[in-house]
Parts: structure tokens; C-alpha cells; sequence
């Protein structure tokens, strides 16, 4: 049996195919595609496979093998090799092909055990802000957090957090991005992710479900009203509409509802919003004032995860808090990467 199968086969990968269906089974710690997780042992790593779903983790196999120790040494030593982390798994470990995660390089430079990468929405919130840094001291000092600003996913990121991390990190909260746990087992990281998760949450008041018509609006214009209460309080909430409006504020917005967030005129007709969403790079939601919020009618699973994400990021900004957007370079780059064309590809593919 190779190093791999045994891990496989070991209780603490059990123990990790769990918790990754706990989290991400929760969308306010996952959505769709989003997060990964993985297991080390020695000079082998399991790692959640690109554009599969944590919440399948039990039913499905989603975990490719790397080459921990080589992919590792190519990082840190700025090999050019280490851009394509698809060249450290053994194939003859990986029977379906998978492709590992795009985020692979920061489990590698992570060094524990267990990792496990959320989106958790209230980590998000957080990491919006001009004074994340500090809140993450004040509010997660004391777990081992540090603070990392935003980084293209993949390599960039990975290099950011060995500059950022000590031996005793534990947590990281990603710029415009979201959270990062290690632990020796996936039990601690799992607890740890959600103690963080519950320190960053505002006690905020809950919003009321907004009444919207805009299924009649829409017509047969090939949108459809977003089913999700906290996405559709962003259409009654002007406050809310102007601070979330222009450019995206983290990647997987970007990557699955393409750039920026439109905001229709108060007298747009929905062919005219639609057809501004559809200029250049296309924008997949468009938040009509007074009205919904929509989305294509044959969004993806990951697409609806999106929309529903952006309303409970939404309802967890502080009114007060200045907030940090991703620039236009910032989106473009994330949406003429291969390796996220790839994972749009494979989710598309599997729900």
C-alpha cells in the first residue's frame, strides 16, 4: 500500500472527509466551490481536487494526491515549476484525473497537519475593511490569527502567507478573500474555523424579508429573481445598494458572476439593464432597486451559491467601516486565469 492509499485509508482522513461536509454543507462558511481542505502526512498530501464540492466529500472522491515535499521545495525556491501544481501529483495515484485545488500552494506552505480553507461570509465582511488588520488582532489575537492583504489565489497568496505566517499561526484571514485554519487534526481545525466564524459575526438585527414582483418585471428576458432573503434586502436598502455597487470585493464574485455588481436605474427597463450587464465582460447579476435582485435563469448551482453569498456578506458589513474593493486588474487577472476557467468548467459539470 503507498503512502497515499494508507492515508487514505487512516481515521484522521475520515475525520476530514467530515468536517469538510459539516462546512461545506453550511454556506455561511462555503459555497458551491468554494474552500478546500487537505491532510498531510510525512512527504504526502491529500487536497481537495478544483471545482468539486466539500459538502460531497463522503460521496464522492475529491481529494487528489501531491507531492508535498517537492512541491513545497519548488515554492520556496521560486521554481518555476511550482505554477502548475497539477505536475506534483503522482498519476498514478489519481485514477479520475482530478486537478488540485488552485489554493494547493498555500495548504503546501501552511505547515500543519490539517488545513482547511472557508469563505465563511463573516471572515469576508471583516476582510473588506480598511482596519481588517486590526480587527483581526483585537478580535482573533489571542487564536494565533494574523492578518494577510488580498493576493491573487495560488502562488502569489502562498508566498504571501509564508512571508505573514509564524510557526505559531494558526488562523489567517485573507484580504477580500476569507479564512484559513490549521490544526493537527480536523476535529481542532474545525472548531477553530467556527471559533473564528463566531468572533467575527456582528450581533446585527435580522433583515425582514423584502415582497418583491420582479419575476413579472423580468418577463421572458432569460433572468430570474434570486430566492434568498438577505440578496433581495439589498434591492430595498439604498444605503446598502451604493456601498456594495462598482467593483467586486472577492474572487469567487468575480470568477462566477463575473465583475462588479450592476445596479439598474430606478426607470430601467430590464432589457436595458440586461443589456448593459452584457457588455464586455459580462456581468450575471443585476440588483434592481425597489424590485430583486436577478440572476441568468440558467445560472449554475454556483452561480445561485454566489448570489445568495453576496446578501449574507451584505448583511454582515459594518455601516461605518471603510471597505476595500478589488481593482479592475485585480478582476481581470482572476477572470483570464486558466486554472479558474477550469474550475468554473468542473462545477458546471458536476451538480
Amino acid at each position: 500500500m503507498s503512502a497515499y492509499e494508507t492515508l487514505r485509508q487512516s481515521p484522521a482522513f475520515a475525520a476530514l472527509r467530515a468536517a469538510s461536509v459539516r462546512l461545506g454543507s453550511n454556506p455561511l462558511q462555503v459555497q458551491g466551490p468554494g474552500g478546500n481542505a487537505s491532510i498531510k502526512d510525512g512527504g504526502v498530501m491529500l487536497v481537495k481536487a478544483s471545482g468539486t464540492w466539500l459538502a460531497e466529500a463522503e460521496n464522492k472522491d475529491i481529494m487528489v494526491p501531491v507531492d508535498i515535499a517537492g512541491f513545497r521545495a519548488a515554492l520556496r525556491a521560486g521554481d518555476p515549476a511550482a505554477e502548475d501544481n497539477a505536475a506534483f501529483v503522482p498519476q498514478d495515484e489519481n485514477p479520475f484525473g482530478l486537478r488540485p485545488s488552485i489554493e494547493t500552494s498555500v495548504h503546501a506552505i501552511f505547515d500543519w497537519p490539517v488545513v482547511i480553507h472557508t469563505h465563511c461570509v463573516a471572515t469576508i465582511a471583516a476582510a473588506l475593511r480598511k482596519d481588517a488588520a486590526e480587527i483581526v488582532t483585537q478580535r482573533l489575537g489571542d487564536l494565533g490569527a494574523a492578518f494577510v492583504p488580498y493576493a491573487k489565489p495560488g502562488l502569489d497568496l502562498a508566498r504571501a502567507i509564508d512571508a505573514a505566517a509564524t510557526a505559531q499561526t494558526r488562523i489567517l484571514v485573507l484580504g477580500n478573500h476569507g479564512l484559513v485554519v490549521g490544526a493537527e487534526t480536523a476535529e481542532e481545525a474545525e472548531t477553530l474555523a467556527l471559533e473564528a466564524a463566531g468572533r467575527l459575526t456582528p450581533e446585527t438585527a435580522s433583515r425582514p424579508e423584502s415582497q418583491t414582483e420582479l419575476s413579472t418585471f423580468l418577463g421572458n428576458s432569460g433572468w430570474q429573481a434570486v430566492d434568498h432573503a438577505a440578496t433581495t434586502a439589498i434591492a430595498f436598502d439604498a444605503a446598502l445598494r451604493a456601498r456594495i455597487a462598482g467593483a467586486s470585493f472577492y474572487p469567487d464574485h468575480v470568477i462566477f458572476l463575473g465583475p462588479g455588481i450592476l445596479i439598474a436605474g430606478e426607470d430601467e427597463s430590464a432589457a436595458a439593464a440586461i443589456a448593459r450587464a452584457q457588455e464586455g465582460a459580462a456581468q450575471k447579476l443585476i440588483v434592481f432597486p425597489g424590485r430583486g435582485v436577478a440572476i441568468p435563469t440558467d445560472a449554475s448551482p454556483a452561480m445561485q451559491a454566489m448570489a445568495r453569498c453576496l446578501g449574507d456578506v451584505a448583511a454582515c458589513l459594518d455601516p461605518s467601516a471603510e471597505l476595500i474593493r478589488l481593482t479592475p486588474e485585480q478582476e481581470a487577472e482572476l477572470l483570464n486565469w486558466d486554472a479558474e476557467k477550469y474550475r468554473q468548467a468542473m462545477s458546471a459539470d458536476t451538480q
